[in-house]
């Protein structure tokens, strides 16, 4: 849409133009491996060329929006830009590789540190995803400033949603041990609006890709009402729904959860603590 496309136009010539806002650490930028970029797979992943073959590259760090999602077209567009000019250079940290055998690197493009540059125009969220935290606070530091300047996916107009559902109350740490509690960890859903909501097609997820709940196809919402997602198993009713996580959901160190809408817009979204 032109809205969008200006708005992540005016997102990268201030990224640009921000006084050392997307420089990298000198010590950290002098080591690692150039490599040509092959391709963008989407905001977090590249391919580069490496020793006569193609190796797939997750950023450390960041977490993009996932494909269909509000910004995902303009977080893998802005990545391409980013990565696009010159060969790109690939720092490690504590993991090679990730469980699906992607190389784990923090990727400078010339003086940028490509990984903050994402996170700074509000188009990737700082995810701690240990034990590669090398450059973690330097991220965080990033996405504060883009919550703070209403940057990206923090601007209340990005892909705003029609719908009226809202995140409500909100209990991320349960009594005792969390991954032998899931059913007290739980997030409250509230519809705002006049109108009934479908909740076929909805997404209540966090902050990494792989925590993902889907709400059922029946499911729906009365004005006025509201529900309870529980991370655990159990039987689900017209006021309580759950998760069945494998573990604990909601680290209790700091999480943002995002409400989607079918469309993969941000219905709603809540940063804690």
């Amino acid at each position: 849409m032109p809205r969008r496309a200006t708005a992540i136009a005016l997102f990268l010539l201030a990224a640009c133009a921000a006084p050392g806002g997307v420089e990298g650490p000198p010590d950290v930028a002098v080591g690692g491996d150039e490599h040509s970029v092959v391709s963008v797979i989407d905001g977090d992943t590249i391919v580069v060329e490496s020793d006569d073959q193609e190796e797939r590259v997750r950023l450390i760090g960041v977490n993009a929006p996932e494909a269909g999602e509000c910004l995902a077209e303009e977080a893998t567009r802005a990545l391409e830009e980013l990565t696009g000019t010159y060969p790109v250079r690939l720092v490690a940290d504590a993991s090679d590789r990730d469980g699906f055998g992607r190389l784990l690197r923090y990727v400078y493009s010339g003086d940028v540190f490509v990984n903050e540059a994402l996170v700074r125009r509000g188009l990737a969220i700082a995810h701690r995803y240990e034990p590669n935290v090398a450059n973690q606070e330097i991220l965080e530091t990033a996405e504060a400033e883009a919550r703070a300047e209403g940057a990206g996916m923090w601007s209340p107009d990005a892909c705003p949603s029609e719908h009226a559902l809202r995140i409500g109350d909100f209990n991320y740490d349960a009594a005792g041990p969390d991954d032998e509690n899931l059913d007290d960890e739980w997030i409250e859903i509230l519809n705002v609006g006049t109108d009934t909501v479908s909740l076929d097609g909805w997404v209540l997820k966090d902050e990494s890709a792989s925590n993902r709940y889907h709400f059922p196809a029946d499911a729906g919402l009365a004005p006025g009402g509201s529900l309870i997602v529980r991370s655990g198993c159990g039987p689900d009713t017209a006021t309580e729904l759950h998760w069945c996580a494998e573990r604990s959901v909601w680290t209790n160190r700091g999480d943002t959860a995002f409400l989607m809408d079918p469309a993969g817009n941000v219905a709603d979204f809540r940063s804690y603590p």
